[in-house]
């Protein structure tokens, strides 16, 4: 029945996305999956795409690319992967799956487009670097 699968909520996790190089006009920013549990979590999947309207009207789209992790130690970070500066304009999506305390895990972090820009950093814990965050 519906009302034994427990609801489990996604807590301590969060996407970040930084420069590489903050003082330098670099084209490539990294992407992180940041663990801030206490503890390791298992069997991680991450799927990426980004989508959205050029300026013509267009629909575009990337690739959907997936990372898969064994693990992920407490207060950790792993890097996902480079991300362009000229697809900034774009939303971005990664949609996370993780195994924790024996229960499945997932949720959606969604960069909206133009929210991936300087005026939106805050330091970034545990990467020690600015850059801009969901959690």
């Amino acid at each position: 029945m519906k009302k034994d699968i427990p609801e489990l909520k996604v807590e301590d996790m969060a996407i970040a996305i930084a420069p590489r190089d903050p003082f330098l006009e670099e084209e490539l920013w990294d992407t992180f999956i940041i663990n801030f549990k206490e503890d390791t979590i298992k069997n991680v999947l991450v799927v990426s795409r980004g989508y959205g309207e050029d300026e013509t009207g267009d629909s575009r789209q990337t690739t959907t690319l997936r990372h898969f992790f064994p693990e992920i130690g407490p207060l950790e970070l792993q890097q996902i992967e480079p991300i362009a500066k000229e697809l900034f304009w774009m939303a971005h999506e990664y949609w996370v799956s993780f195994s924790y305390n024996g229960h499945m895990y997932d949720k959606r972090y969604v960069f909206v487009n133009g929210s991936i820009d300087t005026v939106n950093f805050t330091k970034i814990p545990i990467l020690n670097r600015k850059g801009v965050m969901i959690k």
